[in-house]
């Protein structure tokens, strides 16, 4: 015990060294820390109804799907595992929605009354913050919004599950689940019998699709629009755009999935009018973040399948409680090819000029993405026996940390289940968070080649 103070300075000094040369790269160990504990908490034999330990890749796949606040999952939620077990999910939901770096930096702060250079770089990391006096009044924000959000999704669910479940305190838990769930954009369930029933419960559905926009569309621009509400002129560009083209998303959204499974016998063919709307608002809400399907996914058509795959992809916007490559890079994307298109020297959106590094940074973020999602695609296909369509509508839930499935996850082999544990990992770390941990991303040359244009297209 005598070297304990010893090896606890060496950690330490270790911590600092990295969060100040990679935080990105601490922000990934601590992120896969957080997994670890709940993976080992999920394998006790109190977490399970039936009392025997839940199998290893279960417990992993389901603690990562919390903490990644995805959704997707191997067994049933409400009925495989104990109270104890959906608490722990619970609080993976609720850890994972924060962000490890933030909710670290608020631990600092309750501590010690400050935030420290660290903690301010490896919170800046986390909530893509890039002026480091930010911090603290981010972290306020994503304190304040959350428990506001959540408290008050709760209170409006209260009422409804007092109806559906017997007794005040399962009420209450199933409002507190479903109200983290939804706020956080996790995509979990403790309902048996998931929220199908519930098809055209307004109670219900207009929590769900409130709840999952406010959590999707980030704490910068919550801060930013909080902060200059009476004057949206004023409104930063990033807050601009992650509105209008969230906007216009969730719009096109319901109506093309309205559309396309309005007479759909298996989805919104039986139900009313009312309930079809219903069902088409949540359902062009939830596939960009939170992954609550009221309706089986599996039994939607193949066009919807498609579409659900570009709105996974593009998922939220920066810093948020969604995942994909963000609705910023999809925004600068068009803002770019509009561009060219016109012959246009600079990029320009909202009376602002977008600078070339930001193009660099929407391509590259992209690029791995769909990297990502192409690789896995081939290697569940050479794994399995199932058909494109179904693999790569689940390998772009798991990477975009939506959580919508066609049913086939619980049925995949151990080595497709790990497969889509990574893709989790890596898409709520963030594409660019994944690349900076393994590369520098400045490098400083003295010598810079001549310029020179290549001919493209």
């Amino acid at each position: 015990m005598a070297g304990m103070p010893g090896v606890l300075t060496a950690v330490r000094n270790w911590v600092d060294h990295i969060a100040r040369t990679s935080p990105a790269r601490l922000a990934l160990l601590v992120f896969a820390a957080i997994i670890v504990v709940v993976t080992a908490l999920l394998s006790l034999p109190a977490a399970t109804v039936s009392g025997e330990r839940a199998p290893f890749v279960d417990a992993l796949f389901t603690a990562t799907s919390a903490v990644c606040v995805t959704g997707l999952v191997t067994v049933d939620t409400a009925t495989y595992w104990s109270g104890f077990g959906q608490a722990v999910i619970a609080v993976g939901i609720q850890v994972g929605g924060l962000g490890v770096m933030t909710l670290a930096s608020i631990l600092g702060l309750a501590v010690s009354r400050r935030i420290g250079l660290t903690q301010r770089m490896l919170t800046a990391s986390e909530t893509k913050t890039a002026r480091l006096g930010e911090v603290g009044s981010l972290i306020r924000a994503v304190v304040i919004t959350s428990l506001t959000v959540e408290a008050a999704l709760t209170l409006v669910l209260f009422p409804r599950f007092l109806s559906i479940v017997d007794g005040a305190p399962a009420a209450a838990w199933h409002a507190l689940f479903m109200a983290l769930s939804i706020f956080n954009n996790a995509g979990f369930v403790i309902l048996e019998g998931g929220l199908t029933p519930y098809v055209g419960d307004w109670w219900l559905g207009l929590p769900i699709v409130v709840g999952t926009f406010v959590g999707a569309i980030g704490f910068p621009v919550i801060l930013n629009v909080a902060a200059r509400w009476r004057t949206p002129r004023r409104w930063s560009l990033h807050a601009k755009l992650t509105l209008a083209t969230s906007a216009l998303l969730t719009v096109g959204a319901t109506l093309a999935i309205g559309a396309a499974e309005w007479t759909n016998p298996g989805t919104f063919g039986p139900l009313r009018l009312d309930e079809k709307i219903l069902a088409a608002l949540v359902h062009g809400t939830t596939p960009r973040s939170s992954g609550l399907a009221t309706v089986d996914v599996g039994e939607m058509r193949e066009a919807t399948w498609f579409l659900g795959d570009a709105l996974m992809f593009v998922g939220g916007g920066s810093a948020s409680t969604a995942g994909g490559i963000k609705v910023t890079s999809l925004a600068v994307l068009v803002l770019a090819i509009v561009a060219e298109a016109r012959g246009d020297r600079d990029i320009e959106a909202f009376g602002r000029r977008v600078g070339s590094s930001t193009v660099r940074l929407a391509v590259s973020v992209a690029f791995i993405g769909a990297t990502l999602v192409g690789v896995s695609t081939l290697v569940l296909l050479m794994i399995t026996d199932l058909h494109l369509d179904v693999i790569l509508f689940e390998v772009i839930s798991a990477f975009a940390t939506c959580g919508l499935s066609t049913g086939i996850t619980p049925d995949l082999p151990d080595a497709a289940k790990y497969v889509l544990v990574g893709l989790m990992y890596a898409g709520r770390t963030g594409t660019m968070t994944v690349a900076a941990a393994l590369a520098l991303r400045h490098r400083r040359r003295v010598i810079r080649m001549p310029n020179e244009r290549p001919i493209i297209g």
